[in-house]
């Protein structure tokens, strides 16, 4: 199999005064200098999802919202994911996880990975996300990025508002690592599919 994994940058928060674009545009930036991967960046704003309203998964019975299904036809195009998450109150943002409820054969066998912000580098959040993803049947990579501590408080706005270059060495390696095990289990993935 000689095609390049499309990965999904998925951007997890909604809110107007979210931080997420700042990891998001890094992050992108970090997997379109690779040669081993597309990558393209989905705004969970630029779908408007009504919250998970749907008679059963679409696992089960197809989806009537004509928005789940423009987002289900459109995470069916990739082979992987990265999540962008901010940490709510220990977990994941209400948006991200009705964005994930929102499909589920579309998910399926598909890895993914994350880069996470917040005081813990949303630790926490992203272990939500991997028992979610479980459930959805998909591939967490062992890595992930963490945007935590002083780093995170030398970036944020309301605190050091810092260009996030300042704190990237710091991200780099966990980042190469995170999109190397993405790319390994989207390949493994994309071949155990086909021949299906």
């Amino acid at each position: 199999m000689t095609s390049k994994p499309r990965i999904a940058l998925i951007v997890g928060s909604t809110r107007a005064a979210r931080f997420a674009d700042v990891p998001a545009r890094w992050m992108l930036k970090q997997a379109q200098n690779r040669e081993d991967m597309e990558v393209e960046l989905l705004d969970l704003r630029d779908f408007d999802l009504p919250f998970f309203d749907e008679i059963a998964s679409d696992a089960f019975v197809p989806s009537q919202s004509p928005e789940a299904v423009r987002w289900q036809q459109t995470i069916a195009r990739f082979d992987g994911f990265v999540f962008v998450v901010a940490e709510y109150n220990h977990s994941l943002t209400g948006a991200l996880k009705n964005a994930l409820d929102q499909a589920y054969t579309e998910w399926n066998r598909k890895p993914f990975t994350a880069i996470g912000y917040g005081g813990m580098g949303a630790a926490r959040a992203i272990e939500h996300l991997r028992l979610i993803g479980i459930e959805m049947q998909m591939v967490s990579t062992h890595a992930a990025v963490h945007i935590g501590g002083s780093d995170f408080f030398a970036i944020f706005p309301a605190v050091g508002n810092q260009p996030i270059e300042t704190i990237e060495q710091n991200l780099l390696p966990a980042a190469k690592t995170a999109l190397d095990e993405l790319v390994w289990w989207a390949k493994a993935t994309m071949a155990a599919r086909a021949n299906n």
